[in-house]
This record gives structure tokens, sequence and C-alpha cells, in this order.
């Protein structure tokens, strides 16, 4: 059972890193090539979409690790399954605080009501999200450190 439960919280926490990675290098690249209309559309719809999942993902990942950390407890990896948890919670600290306010006004704008300083705005947004993959990707790499 305990097997299972890390490789369901490995698949899961690595799939989410995967996912907010492309996310950092891959598709707001793509987007920012992209005409300011369908740049500013691009990164509303995928705030909505990636919105609505994130959180779920984000809690799931955490309250995986937390149990994992539970049944191990007192064994040599439950240290750096801690750490790992505690980085997941600075990034969802860091993701309430610095990036959902700017997501929850990206989502809405259209070309019609959309601010002046959007693509601003949506540097801003990247450069946070640059930092929260960073920490989401040493929560990975310890995580995986605990497996071994």
């Amino acid at each position: 059972m305990l097997d299972a439960l890390e490789v369901i919280t490995t698949v899961v926490l690595g799939v989410m890193v995967g996912v907010e990675f492309s996310v950092a290098f891959v598709m707001n690249r793509i987007f920012s090539g992209l005409p300011d209309d369908a740049n500013q559309q691009a990164r509303s719809h995928g705030g909505r979409m990636l919105g609505a999942v994130m959180p779920f993902w984000y809690f799931g990942s955490l309250v995986l690790i937390a149990i994992w950390a539970i049944a191990t407890w007192g064994d040599g990896g439950t240290g750096l399954l801690v750490t790992a948890a505690a980085l997941l919670v600075v990034s969802i600290v860091m993701s309430i605080l610095l990036l959902v306010p700017i997501n929850n006004q990206g989502k809405t704008w259209t070309a019609e009501n959309r601010p002046a300083d959007w693509k601003e705005q949506m540097s801003r947004w990247d450069r946070y999200h640059y930092v929260r993959v960073a920490v989401i990707v040493a929560a990975f790499a310890v995580l995986v450190t605990a497996l071994v």
C-alpha cells in the first residue's frame, strides 16, 4: 500500500511540475509570439482553465505528501517529505498572495476591456511564476530523494 502511495504522489506532483514548467517556458513564450489580441485571449483562457484545476492539484499533492510522511514517520526519509511539503506550502502561499490576484483579473480580460498595462501585469505574473516553478521543482526533487 505504501508503494502505491509513493508512486501516486510522485506521479501527481511530477505531472503538476511538468505542467507548470511548460506554462512558464513553453506556452507563455508561444503566446507572447502571437498578436496582442490572441496572446491576451490565450492567457485569459489558460488562466480560467488552469486556475480552476491548480488549487485542487496543489492541495491534493500536499495532502498526499502529508499522508506519506505520516505513514513513514520516524523513517529515514520523513524529514525529506516534510521539507517537500514545506516547499509546497511556500508555493501555495506565493500563489494565493502573488499569482492568483493577477490571474483573477487577467482571466476576465477581453480585447475590449483589458487595461493598458496588461502586458506589464502578465510579465509580473510570469516572474512570480518562474519563482514558483523553482520552488515546486525543488519540492519534487526532495520528494524523489525521499524515495531513495
